[in-house]
């Protein structure tokens, strides 16, 4: 496998978090593995992980629900098909993906159609019971994307932050919004009922990620200037242990186009 498993046992409910490697940009997919069935959050970017996460969830003997996409980034839906379940979303996230239409799975060059990638099924924020295990849906906006979805656990304590969290990985200022992220980290590090957070890029970690968090988006503001080869230098430096540099990348082509 190249991708990275953690599991984490929550009394009848088990967490196996599935983080690509670098190639694939650290995205995580989450299992959540209820008494008879699995939930998956997110899709992976290259749809070999893709296959390596739904090879995996058949492993545990019980069928795949549903997928849940959070947001309309292409890294985490591209993989939808492989999973052969109904995919679910909110709305804008479906109507964004929608109008970015077809894409390509850059290691292979192989297409992939729209309809493999649309979700079908609306999510309405609120609450609901999934095989006796109640689920919270919310809808977040600004940050890293204008919408997302996260998913609460409450009787486990568990958070499924997806891109409102990166761990130990380079965040994604495509948008500059770094209010609506220090805003985000504000909301949910005040509800400390969640000890387990699953971030959209990374390893499952704690409520020590707030802080840590906060740490970077200060640093993001202070150093993200009109130069993208400067601030690549100058935020890798500053946390060299971060995986993710290819984030930093992707978003740099957006903002300042090809460099030096």
């Amino acid at each position: 496998m190249h991708g990275t498993i953690t599991v984490i046992d929550k009394g009848p409910v088990r967490i196996h978090s599935y983080t690509a490697p670098e190639d694939g940009l650290d995205v995580t997919t989450q299992l959540i593995e209820t008494p008879s069935r699995i939930i998956a959050v997110d899709a992976q970017f290259v749809l070999a992980y893709a296959d390596e996460v739904t090879a995996y969830a058949k492993g545990l003997g019980k069928p795949i629900d549903r997928l849940v996409v959070s947001h309309a980034h292409p890294d985490h839906y591209q993989g939808a098909a492989r999973f052969g379940v109904p995919v679910h979303a909110l709305p804008e996230t479906t109507a964004e993906i929608v109008a970015m239409g077809d894409r390509t799975d850059l290691p292979t060059g192989a297409p992939i159609p729209l309809g493999d990638m649309t979700p079908t099924v609306e999510i309405t924020p609120g609450a609901e019971i999934i095989d006796g295990t109640p689920f919270l849906f919310e809808k977040v906006t600004g940050g890293e994307i204008h919408t997302t979805l996260v998913i609460k656990l409450p009787e486990q304590g568990v958070l499924v932050a997806q891109d409102v969290v990166y761990h130990h990985t380079h965040l994604w200022f495509l948008d500059r919004d770094f209010d609506g992220w220090q805003a985000n980290i504000d909301r949910f590090a005040a509800e400390t009922e969640y000890d387990t957070i699953l971030p959209g890029h990374g390893e499952p970690t704690g409520p020590a990620v707030w802080a840590e968090l906060t740490d970077y988006v200060n640093a993001g503001r202070e150093l993200l200037g009109d130069d993208g080869d400067a601030y690549k230098k100058a935020i890798t430096a500053r946390y060299p242990t971060y995986r993710g540099a290819a984030l930093i990348d992707v978003a740099n082509a957006y903002m300042f186009g090809p460099q030096g």
